[in-house]
């Protein structure tokens, strides 16, 4: 999950071209079923009214299930876990109609109601019917200008939209790109990074004296990319660091609530950064021999990564006849890259993220990325997720928690891929390949968590996940229940340090 913005020109001319396949896909829509546990029978039917926005019927239909004697623990988690899904989904989904016109009026002064029925229409202004009321999502009104060109240029004040750094190319790429070719080897540009993230708990949300569990995202050691991972401190100083084997590594942090004050947790580390570039000839590429280690890398994964009748024609609008590995990737990572930006409802709400990407006209960084693994693995072609956060030193202080992946193409091996950076745009006077930099390669401005969704901590929470996907904000509870994101604030704080021998001189 995300809030990067991708290039404003290419974002609004893409949706128009999206909107064309997004229709076939419609056409071929079938019902994915999803859930804390989707194999659970229990609860599929439940998942399709909670779906359907017939909150009322679910919730009755859980109390139901949960009274039937022999229920497995498993299925009571699963069918809680529904009810909680219903309570987020209307956190995400609190405005009216009037409440959205009042919001876009304020970029927008002499918004007409046929200007916001049109784009009502259009489907602009992601809304859901719960139980008979029509709520619309509480970032629909800003995700407008992420969508529409029209609306883009109807504001007041043309004030330029926010984007990430690496979104447009830079010499930052052209540099990485050209240091690889010359040295002969795809990791370069070795740096020392120290950074610090705190998580935040509001004062009074947990009663004083109670224990707050806190989980910080704590980086991963991968060669070639952060290697040589170093912890300096954290607030408060006991903790417990998972280890390199978890896929969602995280820092363990437990401190006292204190009445009025907010609760805050931190951990430093440093860690030394390789940027990457893949010189990748597509004429040597071939279909991999997929081979017991690579097999779960094309296997569906319910319940974010299913190939449904949808799915499947979506690809064959988009593959056609290609067969080269890479030409495939290639035309499924522009189409995945058309897909307009827009600020995404929580993962945990959505019961299949894959198939919500394909349909919504929109998506963020791991809606889209989840929608490209499951293509590419529909096509036979491995790949995986990593997910952290990108930073700049431009000194804007600019930050954001991002998602991408990795493909595994033969001979190369597993490679980058950050399909909403998405490809970049070259100048004349510059290689042409750089326009797939993110199909190959990676920025320097961006740190690792997670190398799978949907995984464990270490230690495990004992209450539901806030993010039961991701792993990028940091999470708490105590022994009442789990503290949701409506009480949780992060943020991160960064360096670059002067290396001597591999290692900060400080």
């Amino acid at each position: 999950m995300d809030m990067v913005l991708p290039n404003a020109k290419v974002r609004q001319q893409s949706r128009s071209r999206y909107l064309a396949f997004c229709l076939l896909a419609l056409l071929m829509s079938a019902p994915a079923f999803a859930g804390q546990d989707a194999s659970n029978t229990a609860t599929v039917p439940i998942i399709t009214q909670i779906d359907a926005g017939h909150f009322k019927a679910a919730d009755a239909a859980i109390t139901a299930a949960l009274a039937q004697p022999g229920l497995s623990t498993d299925t009571q988690r699963d069918l809680s876990f529904q009810r909680e899904r219903m309570r987020r989904i209307l956190l995400d989904f609190t405005l009216s109609a009037d409440d959205v016109k009042a919001l876009v009026r304020k970029k927008i002064p002499d918004l007409t109601d046929a200007e916001f029925a049109k784009w009502n229409a259009a489907g602009l202004f992601e809304h859901q019917l719960i139980d008979g009321k029509t709520l619309y999502f509480k970032r629909s009104p800003g995700n407008l200008f992420q969508l529409s060109a029209e609306a883009l240029a109807r504001r007041a004040v043309q004030t330029p939209l926010v984007e990430g750094p690496m979104e447009a190319l830079n010499d930052h790429q052209r540099t990485i790109y050209l240091t690889a070719l010359s040295e002969h080897h795809s990791s370069v540009l070795p740096r020392r990074l120290r950074m610090t993230q705190t998580l935040s708990v509001d004062a009074d949300a947990v009663p004083a004296g109670e224990v707050i569990r806190a989980w910080i995202p704590y980086p991963q050691e991968i060669p070639g990319q952060q290697e040589d991972i170093h912890y300096v401190a954290s607030v408060p100083a006991k903790h417990q660091i998972a280890p390199a084997s978890v896929a969602q590594r995280t820092a363990y942090l437990e401190q006292p609530a204190i009445a009025g004050k907010k609760t805050v947790f931190s951990v430093t580390w440093e860690l030394t950064q390789y940027a990457q570039s893949h010189a990748i000839d597509p004429a040597r590429v071939t279909r991999s021999r997929i081979t017991p280690e690579l097999a779960p890398f094309v296997a569906e994964r319910a319940p974010h990564i299913v190939f449904t009748d949808a799915m499947r024609a979506f690809s064959r609008k988009v593959v056609g006849n290609e067969k080269n590995p890479y030409r495939i990737a290639q035309k499924l990572f522009a189409a995945v890259d058309q897909i307009p930006w827009a600020g995404a409802r929580e993962y945990s709400t959505i019961s299949n993220i894959s198939d919500y990407a394909l349909h919504a006209g929109h998506a963020d960084c791991g809606q889209q990325t989840l929608l490209l693994m499951t293509l590419l693995r529909l096509n036979g072609i491995p790949t995986r997720w990593q997910s952290g956060m990108v930073f700049s030193d431009d000194g804007s202080h600019y930050n954001n928690i991002h998602d991408w992946g990795f493909v595994y193409l033969a001979p190369y091996g597993w490679v980058p891929m950050d399909v909403t950076t998405g490809r970049l745009h070259p100048l004349p006077s510059d290689a042409p390949a750089l326009e797939w930099f993110y199909l190959g390669g990676l920025d320097q401005y961006r740190v690792a968590f997670n190398s799978d969704f949907d995984q464990p901590f270490q230690p495990s929470k004992r209450h539901f996940r806030s993010d039961n996907v991701d792993s990028q904000r940091g999470e708490a509870e105590w022994n009442g229940g789990n503290i949701y994101f409506d009480h949780l604030d992060y943020d991160f704080d960064w360096q670059v340090l002067p290396a001597v021998h591999g290692r900060s001189s400080n």
